[in-house]
């Protein structure tokens, strides 16, 4: 048989709740094709599989190419990602998508190429620290608003998913039995600022007799959710509704970002010699603390410890760690309810010694 060849083009897939996003690209990463379809809101994950297909098919012919002649595919998918064996589960924001289904296998049959399956935020995050605004950067954090809300986490260099949910900040209780999340619990980031549950939010609202033009614009535009066009369009005209709402989900990206906090207590000189290692602690006497972590900002390797807590082990620790150049160095304590808590002081290096 004689083999496939196969060009130096490639297809990339943003697969979404409100939005199939599919591209072509060449070996320079140039943008050659692309095509952009709604997310089917039924039919389970066979009709969005048979979406992607026909997606990364229009972007293909856009660019003047078959996808079997395509190096490969990368898709980035919500839900729970074997990377490995291509399989997606429990992708909440996609129609009926609880078991898990061999995503991978499904287009490789349907595109006759090769395909790789991603957590949608890693594999952002990712680029974003290869190509885009981490560039240069030896740790990342990526926060991915829209439907839900995803983070990522690259540190020195790796990615890091801890005991397999670190950087995912969607899911984090930002307020005791808060208002309810599609993923079924009370309070998390993602209940307020995910669109989903904002789109669920406005709704009740009219339910109950509240004015909005978030809807007549939707239906106006032929759009089959309120999408991000939708919300610019309603802040566009003064729609009070819109404004709460956008309000309200800012103020629950900043409760779920990483908050400096006076119990936190990191230590260490205030200057040292450059190349000296230098004694670091980091300590809290708060309950729930689940781990804590010690990172130098500027050094190659940021993340210098991490300790686990539990009943048994207080939250006291101390390491040490070799300083090139001033910078930053910050003691980060990991919540049980998943929010970061961190302090900070700056060592600073110099050239002479420390003076003495």
């Amino acid at each position: 048989m004689t083999p496939i060849r196969r060009g130096s083009k490639r297809g990339g897939i943003d697969l979404g709740g409100t939005k199939i996003q599919a591209i072509i690209v060449d070996s320079g990463s140039e943008v050659l094709g692309q095509s952009r379809q709604p997310t089917p809101r039924d039919g389970g994950p066979g009709a969005v599989a048979d979406a992607i297909a026909a997606a990364l098919r229009e972007a293909a012919d856009a660019a003047g190419v078959e996808p079997s002649s395509l190096r490969g595919v990368g898709v980035g998918s919500p839900g729970e990602v074997n990377s490995t064996n291509g399989t997606v589960a429990n992708a909440k924001n996609l129609p009926a998508w609880s078991d898990s289904y061999p995503l991978g296998a499904r287009l490789a049959e349907a595109l006759g190429t090769r395909v790789a399956v991603g957590n949608d935020v890693s594999v952002a995050t990712a680029a974003e620290y290869e190509l885009g605004a981490g560039r240069g950067h030896a740790s990342v954090l990526g926060v991915f608003w829209g439907t839900g809300v995803g983070g990522g986490l690259i540190l020195d260099g790796k990615p890091w998913h801890g005991r397999g949910a670190a950087g995912e900040i969607g899911h984090m209780v930002i307020k005791r039995d808060g208002a309810r999340c599609p993923c079924g619990n009370h309070g998390c980031l993602e209940a307020y600022a995910g669109r989903a549950a904002m789109e669920a939010e406005a709704r009740r609202r009219v339910k109950h007799g509240d004015k909005t033009i978030l809807f007549k614009l939707m239906n106006k535009h032929d759009k089959p959710r309120l999408t991000s066009g939708v919300w610019e369009r309603a802040l566009d005209h003064g729609d009070k509704m819109a404004e709460h709402l956008i309000d309200r989900a800012v103020k629950a990206l900043g409760a779920g970002a990483p908050t400096e906090s006076k119990d936190i207590t990191i230590t260490g000189p205030d200057i040292a010699e450059n190349g000296a290692v230098v004694p670091l602690g980091a300590s809290t006497s708060l309950p729930g603390v689940k781990q804590v972590l010690i990172l130098v900002e500027k050094n190659p390797a940021a993340l210098v410890a991490l300790f686990n807590v539990t009943d048994a082990v207080e939250a006291n620790f101390s390491t040490r760690a070799k300083m090139g150049q001033s910078s930053d160095v910050y003691a980060v304590a990991i919540m049980n309810d998943g929010k970061a808590l961190y302090a900070k002081k700056e060592v600073k290096v110099t050239l002479g010694g420390c003076g003495g």
